[in-house]
């Protein structure tokens, strides 16, 4: 069987629906989209220094995908972001740090992305076996009440001297604290390309306004919006969760009027509600794809396998450039891990599964 038949059979009733779209809003004529030569094209015009195109180098031409133009990363800082119990329950080897690289390496990744403490106390034996990209700031649960604020845990000399080869952050776009995140973060990315390191950046929302009738956390307008101010800060690539909405900024304006801007020819333009609109219209945020969009492969459920191939062939199809999958990898036996990281793998290398 094809690896395209399999991707058809996964998809199930979706097939048609997300191979066979071919009119989109957008045209891929307008885009920058992903090639063997992605770094000189996209980079090779910039500001970012020599050891930053070696580093961007290195993330995209490793793995399976290497010198696709695509990225298939690992990340697993949910020991954190949503505590080590929570999170490793369900497959407690991953509690040990060099587990979590040895997942990335035998799933083909471009690159393993952990905290300072994962990558560092393996940092030795296998930063020149895989790009480390590390998160510098994370959202801890463990104080009471719980508090929702991306906060540094180190510095950007902490990660150049463990020999990582990227810096990944997360801003809040849309909280309280969004201001003082993108100072920090912009300073810290700043420093990262003096270091020679490169920058990734969830641009993630968060605001209890942002669930109206819909959770628009997940709104192609606002999170469109929250990507345009991270490449603005010179990320060189863009994690975000795919758009499963629109009209976000219609439903929190219907409340507060002063909230924001848009022009209401996004919504009959620039996007439809096909989910490949919505993902292109990230895409377009992004300089027009210029920068990576890679989006966030979500929870660990009944139907991975499935759903981490309708999230690929959506960011593919939409002009993205990958996945950043975690938990539904981790929360699985080593091998069966891998299997899942490399099923997302097969929809970028596979030629039938173009970019409409």
């Amino acid at each position: 069987m094809s690896d395209f038949t399999k991707i058809r059979d996964l998809l199930g009733s979706d097939a048609s629906n997300l191979l066979d779209f071919n009119s989109p809003k957008i045209s891929k004529d307008l885009l920058h989209l992903p090639r063997p030569d992605w770094v000189s094209h996209a980079f090779g015009d910039s500001d970012r220094n020599p050891r930053v195109l070696a580093n961007l180098q290195r993330l995209y031409g490793t793995g399976r995908l290497a010198n696709t133009g695509y990225l298939s990363i690992l990340p697993v800082d949910q020991g954190i972001e949503h505590s080590g119990g929570a999170s490793f329950a369900k497959n407690p080897i991953y509690f040990d740090s060099e587990n979590i690289v040895k997942l990335a390496i035998e799933g083909g990744c471009n690159a393993v992305c952990s905290t300072y403490g994962v990558l560092g106390s393996v940092a030795r034996r296998y930063a020149h076996k895989i790009p480390f990209m590390v998160k510098i700031n994370h959202n801890q649960l463990l104080t009471y009440p719980n508090v929702f604020d991306e906060v540094m845990f180190g510095t950007v000399k902490q990660a150049y001297e463990m020999g990582a080869a990227a810096v990944g952050a997360t801003i809040y776009f849309g909280s309280p604290e969004s201001n003082r995140q993108i100072q920090e973060v912009s300073q810290a990315f700043a420093l990262a390309h003096e270091y020679g390191l490169a920058t990734v950046l969830w641009c993630y929302l968060r605001n209890s306004a942002f669930k109206q009738d819909k959770d628009y956390h997940v709104s192609a307008d606002l999170t469109g919006q929250a990507n345009h101010l991270g490449v603005t800060i010179q990320a060189d690539i863009i994690k975000q969760k795919l758009p499963e909405n629109n009209g976000g900024y219609l439903a929190v304006q219907a409340k507060d009027k002063g909230f924001g801007k848009i022009d209401k020819r996004v919504y009959s333009e620039l996007t439809s509600d096909h989910p490949i609109d919505l993902a292109r219209y990230q895409v377009a945020n992004c300089y027009l794809g210029r920068q990576g969009l890679i989006n966030s492969g979500g929870a660990s459920g009944e139907n991975d396998f499935a759903e981490a191939v309708k999230t690929a062939v959506i960011n593919k199809r939409a002009g993205g450039q990958g996945l950043i999958s975690g938990r539904k990898a981790f929360q699985r036996p080593l091998a069966e891990g891998a299997k899942l990281l490399q099923t997302i793998q097969d929809v970028y290398l596979t030629k039938e599964v173009t970019i409409a």
